[in-house]
């Protein structure tokens, strides 16, 4: 079973048995204009909730993209170091950042549902 989640940061968070792929989200794309470099985290690499895991440069500004979760990198997405606009034209797919092996499952409950984060969005 998949579940995504959302970070107040605009990281999503697919989670599957004890993986998770993060990206961000179509809010953040948008925000953030053409994206035209991604620097990921290595496999291997330990994260920690709410730490810098990666970092996004789009033609408006240069952002960090924060662990939603603790947890080890297992894979990066090697397809946005050719083609970084993947992020803006599939955020939710073909464009997500890295996976993870979730060091703890009960953060997951600080994460916003869909719902939640909808109603996030449109309050800023």
């Amino acid at each position: 079973m998949s579940d995504t989640r959302y970070s107040e940061d605009h990281e999503w968070i697919r989670v599957e048995g004890d993986v998770a792929t993060v990206g961000i989200t179509d809010y953040a794309q948008e925000q953030l204009g053409d994206i035209v470099f991604v620097e990921l985290p290595d496999a291997g690499r330990g994260l920690e909730q709410g730490k810098e895991a990666a970092v996004i440069e789009s033609v408006k500004a240069a952002s960090e993209i924060n662990a939603p979760l603790d947890g080890e990198v297992t894979e990066s997405n090697g397809a946005l170091a050719d083609e970084p606009g993947l992020a803006n034209s599939d955020p939710m797919g073909a464009g997500w950042f890295f996976k993870m092996k979730i060091a703890d499952a009960g953060q997951l409950d600080k994460l916003m549902d869909e719902a939640a984060y909808k109603a996030h969005v449109d309050a800023q």
